[in-house]
């Protein structure tokens, strides 16, 4: 879908915010407003979302005008929605001080509040930003090309705002709801690193984050993985209730993660992540809106809002540290060149996808085969793998084990 103008895009944003309704009707609303959002924030005049970009100020121009039609108080700095970070890129990465030459990227997270005048705030989030034309962190080789990013993280943003829009029907007075749209997640977490750092509410206030990061692909085995369920006790209770979703979850207890949740985590909050897995179009500019799962992200958002509400009146959720409490980030000096299955839950890393001449490649790997060891070491998970990546160096031949079609072979791979 192609939306030429920006008069256009304004008249759809009236037409979507403007319908009000109650609590019951939106859990069992229709995908009118969820499509368009991911619609619009993945067309091309988005230009790929990109920090300090034209297409970013577009999209948090959009993101900005929804809240306000939803009813969102700002919760930015000020009377304001946004909130701008600005993040310097060094010309020269071991010079001491600033160069002439280094770079400034501004970029705006936007904030929506709902104010019941409680105690607490549970803070629910999704990054808007993407890759724009590819560069750094494209998995597509080629001319550079518009990555739309409609699952990575239009999905996320769309499905924070269905539940915003639920919520401010709802009469609960017992927590506030601090809705964010997070740029500069795709840089290294620039947005909610900087929101932690310089908060719009009281961080001791917070009761809990929940982030959406690339919900639209729910598959048919109704895969959903979820991230942080050991940063408090309660988790565990709260995700065992019956609720009108059924999924197979894959929990991770970790509150450590390549998205936003982390650094709430960091500052001692409670978090969870909603994710829905890799894909072959991840970080191309194949991932557009076609091939989103409209209506597993209204099953998955019913299914945050159910725990939302179980959290209501319970007063503030107690934090835990996870047990991978290492928050450093592994010096990774080689690389497989593959995209892993992180909703694999068996023994091993298991490849959900191969870059074209890199190790994996020239090694013969595929998709599917799971791996189980790297010269000496054991690949039981995710964390391992990533283990032994830190541990091997570039121009290194080493053997590598994997299982295919259920049998096990050894063969070299080279770094």
């Amino acid at each position: 879908m192609k939306y030429s103008s920006i008069f256009f895009f304004a008249f759809i944003v009236l037409a979507i915010g403007c319908k009000t309704v109650k609590p019951k009707e939106v859990k069992a609303y229709n995908i009118t407003s969820v499509k368009l959002d991911i619609e619009i924030l993945s067309d091309d005049d988005m230009e790929g979302r990109e920090t300090g970009t034209a297409g970013e100020k577009l999209a948090a121009a959009y993101i900005t005008e929804r809240m306000k039609k939803i009813g969102l108080f700002p919760g930015g700095v000020g009377d304001g929605y946004m909130q701008t970070f600005n993040k310097i890129i060094k010309s020269n990465p071991h010079a001491d001080g600033p160069s002439k030459d280094d770079e400034k990227v501004s970029g705006l997270n936007i904030l929506g509040l709902i104010d019941n005048e409680a105690d607490y705030t549970a803070v629910v989030g999704a990054h808007y930003d993407h890759l724009g034309y590819g560069g750094e962190g494209s998995l597509y080789v080629g001319e550079p090309a518009i990555h739309n990013g409609a699952d990575d993280n239009a999905s996320g943003v769309a499905g924070m705002l269905r539940i915003a829009e639920y919520l401010q029907a709802q009469s609960d007075s017992s927590l506030n709801y601090l809705f964010i749209a997070f740029s500069g997640e795709e840089k290294g977490l620039w947005g909610s690193n900087y929101f932690t750092k310089h908060p719009t509410v009281p961080l001791k206030k917070v009761n809990y984050m929940i982030n959406m990061d690339m919900i639209g692909r729910l598959n048919v085995d109704r895969q959903l993985a979820i991230y942080g369920t050991g940063t408090t006790p309660s988790w565990d209770q709260i995700l065992k209730l019956e609720s009108g979703q059924s999924f197979r979850v894959k929990e991770e207890r970790s509150g450590i993660g390549p998205t936003d949740h982390t650094s709430f985590y960091l500052e001692d909050i409670p978090v969870l992540q909603f994710f829905t897995g890799q894909h072959s179009d991840y970080h191309k500019p194949t991932d557009d809106a076609h091939l989103i799962n409209y209506n597993g992200i209204i099953d998955i958002t019913d299914y945050i809002i159910d725990i939302i509400e179980y959290t209501q009146g319970r007063g503030k959720l107690t934090f835990q540290k996870t047990k991978d409490e290492s928050t450093e980030t592994p010096d990774f000096k080689v690389t497989l060149g593959v995209i892993p299955d992180y909703l694999f839950d068996g023994k091993g890393m298991r490849i959900d996808g191969v870059r074209d001449d890199r190790p994996a490649f020239n090694a013969n790997l595929k998709k599917g085969d799971i791996i189980r060891k790297m010269g000496e070491m054991n690949i039981v998970d995710m964390m391992s793998y990533m283990k032994a990546l830190g541990a091997h160096e570039k121009g290194q031949t080493i053997d590598i084990t994997i299982i295919r079609d259920g049998k096990e072979s050894t063969r070299k791979l080279t770094f």
